[in-house]
This record gives structure tokens, sequence and C-alpha cells, in this order.
């Protein structure tokens, strides 16, 4: 097998081939043996797509288990703030304190995780380690609403509990620290719970800092993910007719037919918009030309925000945690290789 085609993932038409790696990773580039150099070369992280609350970035010459590590950091091991305590006052509304409670858990909190510390679960509350809400409404009739009026939202008052109801009570010197920066949820419109006239809801709760693997309420991504760059292959021209049904196998975008020397050719134009349906493996005029293909050391990550941290922050923050696990894992090894000299004395 050639170099090039050891840091390929082949897909066929029935089964995908060459998807293990060697014996350990990164010995399918350049070389067998890992090479640092070789590493620092290869290595390159490119952001593709850049909005307040999403990132597209390619992660470029690493294993599969580095870009997993932080793929698994980014949803676990990144800290913010979060509900972890409801005491419920008074609930006479339909739904239930236990679920009324694990639906204010999930909304998501506009609050920097680096501002506060990590409470123990044994540990006093304090404006240092802890953020108070208060939940105070009532449902009732609206007596401006017309009499056939059927529209709950117009008909009573409250009929609908949201997130933009929470209200921040700054503890101790809070209200000085963040200022004009009000503590308050990511979104105001995320329904809690319905009430109908004479029900109420009223209840404190306490925001702590957490990370993901503790509860999934912590987590500041919506969504982390990655995938294989594709790589598609045309080994033999692909001419007339058989150039526009090439097109139509793949995505808008992916391929485009020119004209060069007044014949019309298929021409591969942007292969990250692929998603490896293999519907050009179904068409028999294509045997023979055409290979797919993906990149093994070339990852596409998709990072969604839930709006408490910019992508980018938690690009950074990520990368942090993995370095600081690297750390941890060499100091153990020296100290196992200490140990070993030791005994051996």
């Amino acid at each position: 097998m050639s170099l090039e085609d050891r840091n390929r993932v082949v897909v066929l038409e029935d089964r995908v081939e060459n998807i293990s790696g060697a014996e350990y990773p990164m010995s399918f580039g350049n070389q067998l043996p890992f090479n640092l150099d070789d590493f620092k070369n290869s290595f390159d992280i490119k952001i593709i797509r850049l909005t307040p609350t999403e990132m597209e970035f390619d992660l470029i010459g690493v294993d599969a288990s580095i870009a997993n590590a932080l793929r698994r950091i980014l949803i676990a091991e990144i800290p913010t703030m979060a509900i972890e305590n409801v005491y419920m006052i008074n609930n006479t509304g339909i739904v239930q304190d236990e679920v009324l409670a694990h639906r204010l858990g999930l909304i998501p909190i506009n609050a920097d995780p680096h501002d506060f510390q990590w409470k123990r679960p044994d540990e006093t509350p304090t404006d240092q380690n802890t953020i108070v809400f208060r939940l105070d409404v009532e449902c009732e009739e609206n007596r401006s609403a017309a009499a056939d009026e059927t529209d709950p939202k117009k008909k009573y008052i409250n009929s609908a509990v949201y997130s933009n109801q929470l209200r921040w009570e700054p503890k101790g010197d809070q209200a000085e620290r963040f200022g004009s920066r009000t503590i308050k949820p990511i979104h105001d419109d995320i329904l809690i719970t319905k009430l109908r006239p004479g029900q109420c809801i009223s209840c404190e709760l306490h925001c702590v800092k957490g990370v993901g693997k503790d509860h999934a309420k912590f987590s500041p991504v919506a969504t982390a993910s990655y995938r294989l760059l594709p790589d598609i292959q045309i080994l033999k021209d692909i001419t007339g007719d058989d150039a526009d049904l090439f097109r139509k196998c793949f995505p808008p975008g992916v391929v485009d037919v020119v004209e060069e020397g007044g014949v019309r050719k298929a021409k591969v134009v942007n292969p990250r918009k692929d998603t490896v349906s293999r519907e050009v493996l179904r068409h028999k005029e294509f045997e023979g030309k055409v290979r797919l293909t993906r990149v093994r050391d070339h990852f596409v990550f998709n990072v969604e925000s839930t709006g408490i941290l910019s992508p980018e922050t938690l690009l950074t923050e990520a990368l942090e945690v993995l370095m600081e696990k690297c750390d941890i894992a060499k100091a153990a090894l020296a100290n196992m290789e200490k140990s070993d000299d030791d005994d051996g004395e």
C-alpha cells in the first residue's frame, strides 16, 4: 500500500476499507516512526466559518484519538454555571416539582464561570460560588380580554412562564462586581411551563459551577462533532451526458461540469460539501472512473455553543484542558520511570 493510500479511508459500494489504524497513532504518515518535527510541520488548525454561536474548523495532521479527545473535552470538561438546586416554595401548576426543577436546570445561564469558585456539596453557598434567582409568577384572568377570546396568551395573564421571568438576586458584592453585566438566562423565550388562573409558582434557584460529565446541563455546547474530509478522485475523464449524471450524484456544489478543449467534463470543485452517500457507486457507467475516500488525518469540526461561551473561547479552553492532561500523563510516566529505577537499585 502506498503512503498516500495509508492516509485514506476507502469507501466502496458495500463496505469501507482501510479504516483501522496501524500499530500506533500517526504511523500512516510520511514515515512509520513518529517524528515530532514532521508532526509540527503537518499539524494545522484552520477556521472555516465563525459566528457568535457556531464555528467550523479543520483539524489537520492528528490522529483520531486526539480529535475525539478534543470533542469529548468540549462536551464534558469545560465548566459553566447552571441551576443546581431549586427550593420550591409553592407550585400549584400541572408540572410536578421534579420535572419543573429539571426544566429549570437546563436553561443556559449567561454568567462567566471564571468569575466564580467551585462549590463542594457540603460547602455553604456564598456570593463567590453561587448565583441566586427567584421565580414568582401567578396566572390570572385578563379582564381587558374580549368575552369570546380563545387565545390563552390574550385571555390570561402569565398563561405561559418563560425564562425571562427569572429574576437575579445579587448577593454580597455581586451587584458591584458585575455592574452592567446582568446575570440572566441566555435566551428570554425558553418555555418553562404553562399555568391557568389560580395556579402559581414560587421558588428560589441556586446556580453553581460544574462540567458536562457531571450533568448535561453544564455542557457549554449544543453539538460538537467531526467528520473526515471527503476526497473524491476522478480516475478517468467523465464527459458529456455522463458528466451531468455524475454531478447529480453529489450534493450541490461538490461537482461542476466544465468545458475543456470543447469537451464537457466533470470536475470536483468542493469535496468538503459531500456527504459520502455512495450514490455514484450505484451507476455502472462510473465503474473504474471514480474513487471515494476520506482523508484519515483531516477532521472537519462543527461546534455549536449554547451561548454561554463563544465558540473560539471553547476551542481555546478545550486545548488548554488537553494540554493539562498531557502534562499529567508525562508526570505520571516520569514517576513510573523513577520508581523502576529505585526498584532496580
